[in-house]
């Protein structure tokens, strides 16, 4: 699955990729990024099992991450 993460000013300092790759089976890629003090935009290929992965989504969404699905020609560059 690939996807636009988007984090706030709250959670921009937060390892919470890393702390997604603990709690969850799942193979964790970035593409992309550009984090600033405020705000952070990655661009991630999150690979698992269907349900793992839908798991792995609703955890970040918790935890205050913007998800968004991205087209796939956008990473394959």
């Amino acid at each position: 699955m690939r996807l636009y993460l988007t984090f706030n000013h709250k959670n921009v300092r937060e390892p919470l990729i890393w702390k997604l790759a603990q709690e969850f089976a799942v193979v964790t890629n970035i593409r992309t990024a550009e984090v600033k003090e405020d705000m952070g935009l990655v661009g991630i290929e999150l690979k698992g099992k269907t349900d793992v992965v839908e798991a792995a989504v609703a955890w970040l969404e918790q935890h205050g991450v913007h998800v968004e699905p991205i087209e796939q020609s956008v990473l394959e560059g």
